[in-house]
């Protein structure tokens, strides 16, 4: 499947949060969401970029990896973050799946970003290799567009 791309739906779906919370994505409607897929916890790259966000105002930013809540639970809490981290642990993969970034390969999502708007379609979107980290300046300077 292919990356989604700006202009579509977003496709809704709940995860569990770090803390156990159940997090629908239809749920956030009038709010701005930064959707951001990661492969690990407790990875390099990872925790720098997750490191840079916070700050981004009335957006609502949502970190989701393939890694059990528990996992998240014990990153989040080690790291200090507030960030809400949500388990697309089982199905595996399932969430990144319908948004075109999860690896087959190996079985991990792919550092896919999405902006949604509040009404719920995708404004925007980059791709990243796995060990490369994303340009935090870019997400900043697309939310402020919207």
């Amino acid at each position: 499947m292919d990356m989604l791309t700006a202009g579509s739906p977003a496709p809704d779906f709940e995860l569990t949060d770090q803390h156990g919370t159940p997090v629908r994505l239809s749920g956030l409607r009038g709010r701005k969401v930064l959707l951001v897929f990661f492969p690990f916890a407790f990875t390099g790259v990872c925790q720098a970029e997750l490191h840079d966000l916070h700050g981004f105002g009335d957006t609502v930013v949502l970190a989701v990896s393939v890694d059990s809540m528990f996992a998240q639970r014990a990153w989040a809490d080690r790291e200090g973050w507030d960030l809400t981290l949500l388990s697309d642990f089982w199905p595996h993969g399932q969430v990144a799946r319908l948004y075109g970034v999860f690896d087959e390969v190996k079985g991990v999502a792919s550092r896919g970003t999405f902006v949604i708007d509040a009404e719920g379609v995708v404004r925007w979107t980059v791709a990243t290799a796995i060990g490369q980290p994303r340009d935090v300046a870019d997400y900043r300077k697309v939310l402020s567009e919207l």
